[in-house]
């Protein structure tokens, strides 16, 4: 049995009391010991002469008790305890309060370390309720940089780095290295015991800065394997496409009734490189609400198209899907009438499906806009060459994989409507290269945000409906209540019956929850967009992408349960049309940080350094989504500052994937990690 899967219990000092404490922080194993870091480091090292000390400074200190204990009582009857400390330079008073053992804790001569914040207490320099440590040999706790981790009632800092300690030995270095000696040498990372050692006991700071680069280039370069696993790799031997109709692109682009931003046109010119390269390109693009992704993929389909080849466009919803499709015809009304495009959905009629289904495979259609439904066997291409999928955030995973299979080596273009920082990016997408639409048309009004109280909803109420009888629609958003179906679906209808009755009884409103069928949720979308409801309440986030030009209105009841991020979302339904759009937070927490939160996003409409602040003040398993998925979660990394360690992870990838190293024999070990690794994820995934 590997050492690291055995019991806490085979260590030193640790019964079943001890082990059920440790559970119920997740530790079970040696393994889990070991890999539970510390939150933070006191630096004890450093041992301060008294007559150095100065009020109100952390200082460790080494000294000798001068006489037993003394106890007195204050006015309020709080029991002190005062010990007198010398270490021949001077004197120090150390207090305790309220505590009944502290008289018994030292006696005359010992020798103690002290580490504390000092006072000036009637004159005299004291250190109040200090850490303490008596001399000892291995001096885990005192004379070196200490660890603090996370702990539970009934454990103390000493007993858990007792346990680490002993579980460091009992491993003895013993733990396998996975990464061969000159992949470490490039990349800059440590030995991985060595590692695991500095990172609970450093002996320098030097080590400890090594220890957590090594540890935390492990976490995201395991994640990013694993990802880039489910979505195939590609390797730089993978002969591409080379399109070459470059030419006509830039032509067409001179026809378009608006002109491309400067952002547009460098991922443009991106996006055609790579196309004319033989080799695949993986390419994202992402981009705030409105920066115009959309062209930029119709445009690299044009490239596809007339170089001879066939192209898809794969959307999460059929409503996307058909509003993508509706795009595209009408970019193809402007002088293309040579290419022809389909739309291919779930809900089509059978002798529809049949005969598109036919004319992909004959090749008489050019471009095929559609759901998952493009995955499916009966879905064979004549001659495939670009695939784009609309990723809307983590869609698509293993369904890229799926449809690029339909293909021989296609090229591939994701697109993320959610602006997400360059390190998430490198972390979520580290299979592919990166670019960014950061710029906004000029002729897009910015969204009016404000932050209110639910005091204010009367008035609030009259402004949505001032603007309906003015023509336009609303979307209003409440989070979910809890846990469950049912009661997210009471609490929607409750809340509809409410309006309804009251303040929109005059007013058509749809609703749309969480379990609704697909099917029925598209359908009051479309009378949505048909201006047949004037109001949808919905308990979940509408669907990204979805264009209803006439909603000017987004109220977001509860606000302070949803991430930045997704509230810029929200907020990007409206304001996509010439009307001057607005988006409104209620919430009425006491809390100063999310009343700052929602303050902010008041301030700025930029997505991308909305997710920065997000990605900031959440943590990085939310956003992830590793929670949700069963994917190994961060504790080290902090992807709002360790930009650095993600990049390198990411050349790390290229390194054993695009030029095949993983192959070589040196690598074997690592090779058989990651698969290991892979296919225990996948079994938990799947049983989720």
């Amino acid at each position: 049995m590997n050492k690291l899967d055995e019991n806490v219990q085979v260590l030193k000092g640790i019964g079943s009391f001890k082990a059920k404490l440790l559970l119920k922080l997740g530790i079970r194993t040696i393994g889990d010991l070991v890999y539970y870091f510390p939150k933070r480091y006191k630096d004890k090292s450093i041992i301060t002469n008294i007559r150095d000390l100065m009020p109100d400074e952390f200082y460790n200190i080494k000294g000798t008790i001068q006489a037993k204990a003394t106890e007195s009582r204050s006015k309020k009857g709080l029991l002190i305890t005062k010990y007198v400390v010398s270490d021949g330079t001077g004197s120090l008073v150390i207090i305790f309060y309220n505590n009944k053992y502290a008289k018994a804790l030292f006696k005359p001569g010992d020798t103690i370390i002290f580490s504390g914040k000092t006072s000036l207490i009637n004159n005299y320099i004291s250190m109040e309720c200090p850490e303490y440590e008596k001399i000892s040999s291995n001096n885990i706790n005192a004379f070196r940089i200490v660890p603090e981790y996370g702990l539970t009632e009934g454990l103390s800092q000493k007993e858990m780095r007792k346990a680490v300690y002993y579980a460091l030995e009992y491993i003895d270095n013993t733990i396998e290295e996975v990464f061969p000696s000159d992949f470490r040498t490039k990349f800059k990372i440590a030995e991985i015991n060595f590692s695991l050692r500095n990172i609970h006991f450093p002996d320098t700071q030097k080590n400890l800065q090594l220890a957590l680069r090594r540890l935390k280039f492990q976490e995201v370069f395991f994640l990013q394997s694993y990802i880039i696993r489910l979505r195939g790799i590609s390797t730089d031997q993978d002969t591409g496409i080379e399109f070459r109709a470059t030419e006509e692109v830039k032509a067409f682009v001179s026809k378009l009734p608006y002109k491309l931003t400067g952002a547009q046109q460098r991922v443009l010119e991106e996006v055609l490189t790579d196309m004319s390269k033989p080799k695949v390109m993986n390419r994202l693009i992402q981009g705030d609400v409105g920066s115009g992704k959309t062209v930029i993929a119709f445009l690299a389909l044009l490239n596809c198209v007339k170089s001879g080849y066939q192209g898809v466009m794969m959307a999460p919803t059929e409503i996307l899907a058909a509003q993508h499709f509706e795009t595209i015809k009408g970019y193809i009304e402007l002088g293309l009438e040579d290419i022809n495009v389909a739309l291919l959905t779930g809900s089509m009629k059978t002798s529809q499906k049949k005969e598109v289904l036919e004319n992909i495979n004959n090749g008489k259609i050019n471009i095929v806009i559609g759901t998952h439904a493009l995955l499916s066997d009966g879905v064979e291409f004549n001659n495939l060459g670009l695939v784009i999928t609309d990723e809307q955030h983590r869609f698509g995973v293993r369904q890229r994989a799926v449809l690029k299979s339909k293909g021989v080596n296609p090229d591939v273009l994701v697109m993320s409507a959610t602006p997400i920082p360059r390190t998430l990016s490198l972390v979520l997408y580290g299979d592919l290269d990166i670019s960014v639409i950061d710029e906004l048309p000029p002729n897009r009004k910015k969204v009016e945000t404000y932050f209110i109280g639910s005091d204010k909803r009367e008035r609030l109420y009259n402004f949505v409906k001032k603007h309906i009888d003015e023509g336009r629609q609303a979307y209003i958003v409440c989070p979910l209540v809890e846990e469950s179906d049912k009661l997210e679906i009471n609490s929607a209808k409750e809340y509809c019956d409410n309006i309804k009755k009251s303040y929109f009884k005059d007013y058509n409103i749809g609703l749309i929850y969480g379990k609704m069928k697909n099917e029925d949720k598209d359908k009051i979308m479309e009378s949505f967009k048909n201006g047949e409801i004037h109001i949808i309440v919905s308990t979940t986030v509408i669907e990204v992408g979805i264009n209803v030009p006439n909603a000017t209105i987004m109220l977001i009841e509860n606000a302070e349960r949803f991430g930045l991020a997704q509230l810029h979302q929200l907020r990007g339904r409206v304001g996509r049309g010439s009307h001057q759009s607005y988006c409104v937070l209620i919430s009425d927490s006491d809390s100063q940080s999310v009343r700052d939160r929602l303050k902010f996003m008041t301030k700025t409409n930029d997505g991308f350094l909305i997710a920065k602040k997000d990605l900031e003040t959440r943590g990085s398993g939310e956003i992830l989504g590793t929670k949700q998925h069963g994917l190994p979660e961060f504790k080290l990394v902090d992807l709002s500052k360790d930009h650095e360690i993600i990049k390198t992870s990411k050349e790390a990838i290229v390194y054993l994937y695009r030029q095949n190293k993983i192959k070589e024999c040196d690598y074997h070990k690592l090779e058989k990690y990651l698969d290991d690794e892979y296919a225990k994820i996948t079994e938990e995934i799947a049983l989720n």
